[in-house]
């Protein structure tokens, strides 16, 4: 489930009021809720990297192992596939591109079987250079080839469309379940002078609900607030007992 940006307002006001160290308001949060957000989408790409060399040394264990699956599942939703024709000799990557993970050509269906291509990604101009200047390895239509730059040059050139799959930039969920392009959001009732909530107006946050308490530090630490260790041990705490006793149910 999307983290709720009304559990994650309200622990944050708690939190600031029980170390009395000012007030939040709405405004400052719904500034920073996003950057929070992102930030912390950000940081899970650079775990799961320093997990890839771990294993590779054969020092990862068996509760490192099992965060970085959690991870993996948790980036999954975000991860996504679209059709990009070429335009002015690129491919110009989606509005809400955030990482590559592949690409492949477009492909026809050729006996009930699509005949799609891994293209090779390549980040190194002289690499490509070399590529494509080579009697023995240049790119052809079976076996071709990316240059990840500023803009996504694929080869040979006859290639006109590829499939491209990626992680998108996260965004945020209506409280109805629908989503969202807008930034997570606390709403308030319309006309309101105060921070009644509004389901209506309010934007969930489209990381998962496990990640409210790392929402609810990074929001503080923008706002610049310093939150107690203990606090926010304890409200962890309490949040993550009564989640295991919903389950329970």
């Amino acid at each position: 489930m999307p983290t709720s940006v009304n559990v994650v307002y309200n622990t944050l006001k708690d939190l600031v009021n029980k170390d009395q160290q000012g007030f939040v308001t709405v405004d400052e949060f719904n500034r920073f809720s996003n950057v929070a957000q992102i930030r912390i989408y950000n940081r899970l790409f650079d775990t799961l990297k320093s997990g890839s060399r771990l294993a590779r040394t054969s020092f990862a264990q068996g509760r490192d192992k099992s965060k970085y699956k959690q991870i993996e599942e948790d980036l999954a939703v975000f991860a996504k596939s679209t059709n990009v024709t070429k335009s002015s000799d690129v491919f110009a990557r989606p509005a809400d591109f955030s990482r590559l993970i592949s690409i492949s050509t477009a492909g026809d269906m050729l006996l009930g079987v699509n005949t799609r291509t891994i293209v090779e990604l390549c980040y190194d101009e002289e690499k490509i250079e070399r590529i494509l200047s080579s009697t023995l390895n240049a790119p052809t239509e079976s076996f071709p080839v990316a240059l990840i730059s500023g803009d996504i040059e694929v080869f040979p050139e006859s290639i006109q469309e590829v499939k491209m799959r990626y992680y998108k930039i996260p965004e945020s969920f209506t409280t109805a379940g629908a989503r969202s392009s807008d930034p997570p959001t606390f709403g308030i009732v319309t006309g309101s002078t105060t921070d009644q909530y509004s389901a209506t107006n309010s934007r969930d946050f489209e990381l998962p609900e496990h990640y409210t308490m790392e929402l609810v530090i990074e929001i503080a630490e923008l706002i610049g607030v310093n939150l107690r260790d203990k606090d926010v041990y304890d409200y962890s705490t309490a949040e993550r007992v009564e989640r295991n006793s919903e389950h329970s149910f």
